[in-house]
This record gives C-alpha cells, sequence and structure tokens, in this order.
C-alpha cells in the first residue's frame, strides 16, 4: 500500500466518523512563540484546546506537515543514526473538541489498524501502553477491546520529574497536556530490542506507531496543571512508520517516499555505496528544508533561520563526506515535488524560490565547510579520543563551523567533544562582548532641552558649553574624576553614530578632562558624548572646549567614502539589483552588505578594487550639497538602507562616479582614501552577501605584511621569483604520498599480528573462541580495520583488542552475531573501559571505548578475561 493510499485512507476513515478533514497548516507557527516549529497536529488546534477559540466542528482529522529540529522536540541528532528519526515528517492525526474522549479514540484507533476494510493489521502484532495511574485506560484497552494483560504496560514519570513521562504528552513547557496511550508494531524477534518499559526498549523490534493523547490539562509557567474546560483527544500516526509496516519494510527510509529521494541523493552526489547513512541525513534534510523555505522561513544567524541552517548545513556535510564537494543539495528539490507535489502543491508553486534559497546556502557555506573539516581532520587524524572545547570553539567562531557539525562529525569517528570547554571558551566571549560594550549607549536617557549644533564637516575643535550631564541612566549636575556618563554640548564637531559611520571620540577639557570614547544620538539633534572623567569635575553650565580625535575621523572619512565607491562599483560589476542592506564604518575598515544571489568570484573581486582604485588615483572632488529629497533622487542620488530622510538632504557626489544621500563625513577628493583594499567577502543571510575592506594605511600595510610572507614562504619553500605556487604544489603532493606510504606501511605491520593474535592470544572459554590483546604499534583509526580483519577469520568467537597511542588507550570490541545472546560487545568492551578511566558503547556485536589511563591497559584486559568467564 502506498503512502498516498494510507494518508487518504485514515482521512476516508475518519471523515466517516463523522470528522471535519481539515488541511495541513504551515510549518511556521502563527502567533506561538513557544515553539519553533509545528511539531505535531495538534499544534494549529491548540487555542480550540485552550478554549480561547471555537470551530464549527467539534472532530476533525488532518494530515500535519511536522518539523522536529529544535526547541523542546528535537530530533536532529537521531537522524542518520536510526531507522526511524527525521526532521520532516508526516503527522496522521483525529481530534475532538469537547466531543468524545478515552473510550472512543481507543476505539477509532484500533478499528483502523485492525479492520480488514482498512489497514488490517494482525491484531497479535500490536501492544499497547498507558499512563501508569491511568486505570480507565487500561480497563478500555483491556476489557472492551480484548488486548491481554500481558500487552499493556504502565509506564510512570520515567524522566525524573512530575509527569515527565514517556505516556504523559506535552506541546512545550508549557500549553496544554495529558495522559496518553501508545500503540506499539512489533516487528519480529529477528530485530534486536524489548517491549516498551523494558530495558531494551530503545531496540528497533518494537515501534510506536501511534499515540493517543487525552487532553485534560494546561501547563502554565510555574508548572502548574490546571484542568482544561472540556477534556479532549489529541492523536498522533507518523505516516512513514506506518508506511514502514504496510509496506513491510523494517526503516522507514525503505518506503517510498523515500526511495525516489535516496536515488536522487546518491546521483547528485556521486556516491557508490546505496546504504550509506549520509544518503538518509540528505534525503530526510531535503523535505524538512524544502518545506519550511516553501512555508517563509529562510537560513540566518538566530531564531528559526539558524534551526534551517544547521539542517541544510548538516545535509551538505553529508554529501561532503560522500566525496561531493560541489552544489548538489538544491537539485533535489525538482525529485522532492515529484514525489509530495500532488499532496503539498506549495512545493511546485514555490520550487524556484526553494531552489534558489538553497543554492545560495551552499554557496555561503563552501569554504567554511572546507575549511573547517580541514581543520577539524588534521586535530582528529592522530587518534584523540577527545575534541578539546578550545578548537571547538574555535571551529565555530573562527571558521564558522556550527557546534552541533563539530560533534556529529566527531560521534562517527566515536570522539567525544568538550563540551563544557567549549562552553566556557563561548562564555568568556560573551563576557568580554558584554565588556567591551558595557557602556554602549544613551538611547532611552531622558532628555528636554536645547538641540546640539553640529559642526563636525568643517571643524575638529569647538568651544562649548555644557547643558546637560548622566551618570549612568540619571540626570546629575557634575561629574567628578572616575565618573562614567554622557554629556550633551550645545556645540559640538564630535559626529554621532548614524548611516553605519561610527561616532568620533576625543577630549571635553575645561575644569575637568572628559575622554570621550564613543558619541550617539540621544534623540535626532541630540548629541551624547560618552565617556570617563580623567581628572578634575565638569558641570552643567561649564565653558569647555571640544577635540575630536583627528586621526581617527580622517580614517573613519576615507573608509565611508570608500563605502560609496564600493557600492558603485559593486552594481557596476555586478548589476544594478545590487542595493546596501546595512554597513559600518569606523576607522578601522568599512564593512558593506547588499543584495547579491552568489559569491563574488576573484575575478569580481578585482574588478571592484579596480574600479574603486582608478576613482581614487584620479583623485575627484567629493562635493556635498543640501537639496530636497525629490530633487535629489531626480538628480540619482540612491538613498542609504535604514536612514530616515527629511524634506531637505544631504547629498555627497564624487565625480561621475558615485550619488549618494548621506548625512556622514567624507574625503574632501578621492585621492585622499590613498589605496582600497577587499579583505573579505562572505554571506550573512540568503541573498544577501558581505564585503569588509580597508583603505589607506591600514591597506598598505596589510599589502606590506602579505608581500613579507610570500617572500617568507618562498624562502622556507625554496623557490625563486614567481616559482612559489608551483613549489608549493610539489611539496604538497609529495607531503600526501608520505604521509600514504606511512599509513600503509604502519597498516602492514599491524595486519602481520593477526596470526599470532590467533595462535597465541587466542583462548577458548565453555567452547568459545576468545581473543584478547594488547595491539603494539597500531593507530587507533587501524583498531576497526584489525577487527574486521580478525572477525572474518575466526567467523564464531568474541574478540577484545586494545592499543595505547598519543597518551590515549582505544578498546575494540567484537562479538560474532551468533553470541551476541549471551554477551553484548558495549559491556565487554566497558568492563575494560572503566578500568582505564573511560566508557564507550555501540552495537550488540560491536563496540569501542576509550581511556586515559595507559598503565592499566593490561589489568583491564585481564579484568575483561575475568568477566567474560562469568557470561560464557
Amino acid at each position: 500500500m502506498k503512502s498516498s493510499q494510507i494518508r487518504q485512507k485514515f482521512l476516508d476513515f475518519f471523515a466517516s466518523k463523522s470528522h471535519q478533514v481539515v488541511a495541513s497548516s504551515s510549518l511556521i507557527p502563527a502567533n506561538d512563540p513557544t515553539i519553533l516549529f509545528t511539531n505535531a497536529g495538534m499544534n494549529q488546534f491548540k487555542d480550540v484546546f485552550l478554549g480561547f477559540d471555537k470551530r464549527p466542528y467539534t472532530r476533525a482529522t488532518t494530515s500535519q506537515k511536522c518539523v522536529r529540529a529544535g526547541g523542546k522536540h528535537n530530533d536532529l541528532e537521531n537522524v542518520g543514526y536510526t531507522a526511524r528519526h527525521h526532521t520532516f515528517f508526516e503527522m496522521l492525526g483525529n481530534f475532538s473538541f469537547g466531543d468524545y474522549f478515552k473510550r472512543e479514540a481507543i476505539l477509532y484507533a484500533w478499528e483502523f489498524l485492525t479492520s480488514p476494510e482498512w489497514l488490517g493489521i494482525p491484531k497479535e502484532k500490536l501492544m499497547v501502553t498507558v499512563y501508569a495511574t491511568d486505570d480507565e485506560a487500561y480497563d478500555i484497552w483491556n476489557k472492551e477491546v480484548g488486548v491481554p494483560a500481558e500487552k499493556i504496560v504502565r509506564i510512570g514519570d520515567n524522566k525524573g520529574a512530575p509527569y515527565a513521562s514517556d505516556n504523559f504528552w506535552q506541546m512545550g513547557d508549557t500549553g496544554p497536556c495529558g495522559p496518553c496511550s501508545e500503540i506499539f508494531y512489533d516487528h519480529g524477534d529477528h530485530i534486536w530490542g524489548g517491549p516498551p518499559g523494558s530495558p531494551e526498549e530503545d531496540g528497533d523490534r518494537f515501534i510506536e506507531i501511534w499515540n493517543n493523547v487525552f487532553m485534560q490539562f494546561n501547563r502554565d509557567e510555574a508548572g502548574v496543571l490546571h484542568p482544561l474546560p472540556k477534556p479532549s483527544v489529541d492523536t498522533g500516526m507518523g505516516l512513514e512508520r506506518i508506511s514502514a509496516v504496510m509496506q513491510k519494510v523494517h526503516a522507514n527510509y525503505e518506503i517510498d517516499l523515500f526511495q525516489h529521494l535516496l536515488a536522487a541523493a546518491q546521483r547528485e552526489t556521486g556516491a557508490t555505496d546505496p546504504e550509506s547513512p549520509s544518503l538518509k541525513v540528505i534525503a530526510d534534510h531535503i523535505r524538512s528544508c524544502a518545506f519550511l523555505i516553501a512555508d517563509g522561513a529562510l537560513p540566518a544567524n538566530d531564531g528559526r533561520g539558524y534551526v534551517l541552517r544547521r539542517i541544510i548545513r548538516r545535509a551538505i556535510r553529508h554529501g561532503y563526506k560522500l566525496g561531493q564537494k560541489g552544489y548538489f543539495f538544491h537539485k533535489l528539490v525538482a525529485p522532492l515535488a515529484d514525489v509530495m507535489g500532488d499532496a503539498y502543491p506549495e512545493l511546485r508553486q514555490r520550487k524556484e524560490h526553494i531552489i534558489d534559497a538553497l543554492k545560495t546556502e551552499e554557496e555561503i557555506f563552501g569554504r567554511t565547510l572546507e575549511n573547517g573539516m580541514t581543520l577539524l581532520d588534521t586535530v582528529l587524524g592522530g587518534g584523540k579520543q577527545v575534541l578539546d572545547g578550545d578548537v571547538a570553539f574555535k571551529l565555530s567562531d573562527t571558521y564558522g563551523f556550527p557546534i552541533d557539525l563539530t560533534a556529529d562529525v566527531c560521534r562517527e569517528r566515536n570522539v567525544t567533544v568538550d563540551i563544557a570547554g567549549f562552553e566556557a571558551a563561548l562564555e568568556a566571549q560573551r563576557k568580554q562582548s558584554k565588556a567591551a560594550g558595557t557602556f554602549k549607549m544613551t538611547a532611552g536617557l531622558a532628555y528636554e532641552g536645547e538641540a546640539s549644533c553640529f559642526h563636525g564637516y568643517t571643524e575638529s575643535s569647538r568651544a562649548a558649553k555644557v547643558i546637560a550631564l548622566y551618570k549612568g541612566s540619571e540626570q546629575v549636575q557634575q561629574l567628578v574624576d572616575g565618573d562614567e556618563g554622557v554629556i550633551v554640548l550645545d556645540h559640538t564637531p564630535f559626529y554621532a553614530e548614524s548611516g553605519g559611520q561610527a561616532g568620533d571620540s576625543g577630549v571635553i577639557a575645561g575644569s575637568g578632562v572628559f575622554n570621550v570614547t564613543d558619541t550617539q544620538k540621544i534623540k535626532a539633534d541630540v548629541f551624547g558624548h560618552q565617556g570617563q572623567i580623567i581628572s578634575g569635575t565638569l558641570k552643567v553650565g561649564d565653558a569647555v572646549t571640544a577635540s575630536i580625535d583627528i586621526a581617527k575621523r580622517q580614517a573613519s572619512q576615507r573608509n565611508h567614502s570608500a563605502t560609496h565607491l564600493l557600492h558603485a562599483a559593486l552594481r557596476e560589476v555586478l548589476g544594478t539589483h545590487v542595493e546596501q542592506k546595512g554597513s559600518l564604518v569606523n576607522h578601522e575598515r568599512t564593512r558593506f552588505d547588499f543584495s547579491h544571489p552568489k559569491a563574488l568570484t576573484s575575478d569580481e573581486i578585482a574588478k571592484v578594487e579596480d574600479l574603486v582604485n582608478q576613482v581614487i588615483m584620479a583623485n575627484e572632488e567629493a562635493v556635498a550639497k543640501l537639496m530636497s529629497y525629490d530633487e535629489a533622487i531626480k538628480n540619482g542620488a540612491m538613498a542609504l538602507f535604514g536612514e530616515k530622510y527629511g524634506d531637505e538632504v544631504r547629498v555627497l557626489k564624487m565625480g561621475d562616479f558615485s550619488t549618494e544621500l548621506c548625512g556622514g563625513t567624507h574625503v574632501g577628493r578621492t585621492g585622499d582614501i590613498g589605496l582600497f583594499k577587499i579583505v573579505s567577502e562572505g554571506g550573512v543571510a540568503a541573498g544577501i552577501r558581505r564585503v569588509e575592506a580597508i583603505t589607506g594605511t591600514a591597506a598598505l600595510s596589510a599589502v606590506q605584511a602579505q608581500d613579507a610572507e610570500l617572500k617568507a614562504a618562498a624562502v622556507i619553500a625554496g623557490a625563486q621569483s614567481g616559482e612559489l605556487l608551483s613549489k608549493l604544489e610539489k611539496l604538497q603532493a609529495d607531503l600526501k604520498a608520505a604521509q600514504k606510504e606511512v599509513s600503509q606501511l604502519k597498516a602492514q605491520m599491524a595486519f602481520t599480528q593477526l596470526d599470532q593474535l590467533i595462535g597465541v592470544g587466542m583462548r577458548t572459554i565453555n567452547g568459545v573462541k576468545c581473543i584478547g590483546s594488547v595491539v603494539d604499534g597500531v593507530e587507533a583509526g587501524m583498531l576497526r580495520e584489525m577487527s574486521d580483519k580478525l572477525m572474518d577469520r575466526v567467523e564464531s568467537g568474541i574478540a577484545l583488542l586494545a592499543c595505547v597511542s598519543d597518551d590515549k588507550v582505544s578498546l575494540i570490541a567484537r562479538v560474532s552475531k551468533d553470541l551476541t545472546g549471551k554477551v553484548k560487545a558495549g559491556e565487554l568492551v566497558n568492563v575494560a573501559a572503566q578500568i582505564v578511566g573511560g566508557k564507550g558503547g555501540g552495537r550488540p556485536d560491536m563496540a569501542q571505548a576509550g581511556g586515559t589511563d595507559t598503565s592499566k591497559v593490561k589489568e583491564a584486559m585481564e579484568a575483561a578475561a575475568a568477566w567474560l568467564e562469568t557470561k560464557l
């Protein structure tokens, strides 16, 4: 039975039971800040359950698209490692709003699942759970439905807090909640795992396919449960899970909905192994990403956009893992629309928009992934068991490589991430950032009085009078030595931050000396000079002299004028679609954000630099004029992003190259900029690029530093002038060849020990072949391959191998399939790991662990052997 048929049968069944068929809601919850994404079928009915909303029906059924990849309900990290976890899935649900309750919900579920008219699942393949104290649900299952007592499991508060239970459902930390009753399908005793509530419940034999939630309460922010106006029902059955049952496959990824996507993912990545878990990750993630973008989400650095970006980047990283270093992910949108476009037409309607957004994100992440993976491979190349927190932070902070991706890679390599160290480094950065911005602003200061008159276009120093003083947010009459505060002057040469240009710094001197660290606007025409008294006292009414830091001002002016030229050059090189989306100009550099769908090429960057520097060398006059806004626009002036303009505006014109509305300070002639150099280009959001550049002495110093570095590199590489690149390429090739040869030699040496392991290292315990040995001269990465070859030769037996490398202990336990009923590899490896100060885990037939106490390796092996004696 196809998934589309199951979806339709479900809706038809409940329509026959007087339920209103309701369309799926958006994945972006409307007016609900408590959840990131729609994560269950009941989300769109939340206000109905709470009694705030009334519908013309009291029964409903839906097939709801859901995403669980952030917040409380987050399945992201499990995707790719299990047979059934997804970021995107479809939830089939039926709902009662104060109409029927437990009895009808249970009877409907059982009828749909077992009736030959509907799904016809054999009753003996099903078992159920109820909340521990829910006797009513238990009796309905046992006495009315006829489920035997041994197939009904009571589940209590098994998650460490009141009502924190697998059988007590809640949408979020607050909101509707209540006890629930789950239905499980038994995939058969050929699959490892135990029933719900058993020690082996995490196995894949018994799979939950339906959850009947009995909505009785609303949990408030204090955690108190309040009875709902009318008890209601919310049920959910994952379409992917029930499709696996009906299509007689074990894993969700084997159902029809995924087969087309997996084939497309293999084609676009060039993967050679059709069973690769990475293909499953990619097939899952294209669903969540495409549906989220179709519903209005876009990649960003916070909120929902950040989670979307994480999912996209995780998929790209798995493509990279498969060897695909080009752009491929956006090419899966069309195959997805082929499979699901009939049920969800928005996929076809917004296909081009989805493709553009994904392709842009692929381009943004390309260099980040390459650089991050290179560093990560280097760090982990020595067989590390734990990745240092400061390295994980550097990957995130410097390379833009998210911590969840780092953890994902390390998990695959059985490496633990020092999350505590990462959090410590992150907190240190937060504190530093907070300290740097502690006294950032004057916004919100209460001020009533005369305006400040700005003279900074023509003057760098000006006599003035103190008309207001602030200490913190409180207006005061004086500031004394050591006080931090804000000064308002009647006249000032200090430019207050606006239009992307940073505020001026400098000195205000009178009976006291005030060091100005920044200038901000308290109101549109009131400038606040913030800083600290470094000597004496200043009072309201004092006569002072206000002097800006001229060197910083001139540097800011160079960067600001260069920003205007940069804007014009980008439009000429890339096209008139380029629009400013933000900027930050200070004495150190300029940062310019603009609309453009893809990364700039090296050639485009060079053309932009050439154009700007040509205008600089032409030494065009920079002329500022006041005119009406309408007149300025008619004359071709560009308005700046995010600025508000009055009837009269200031227009800056530099030759015939650039004309913009701008209230900032600028050079007198373009030649004053000196030299312009782009230092970085990257993406900051979907369709938004960022260029950072430097000018003047900063640009000259950067060029000189690059030249010195190249010359030093040439000396080290032994290259003559003009030969450095070819010399480095040869050295790199030689190094890779040498590293490959070393690895091959080490592997050969390691595998020569196999005969000795099978001979001298083997012993028999109660008829079972057991091998336990510390392998010399082997790196951690080789241990797995050695164990594979060993088990191929032993066929039936148990092996525990250990090696010491880089002051770390690596362990691997192997148990042939026929013996996993007696011994689990994870239990065996942990017996040894505990002695060497570590821990590990894995499958029943293979598990790995690490430790730090290399002096106790032999003791660990002996303990493991003694433990085996008790098990065999």
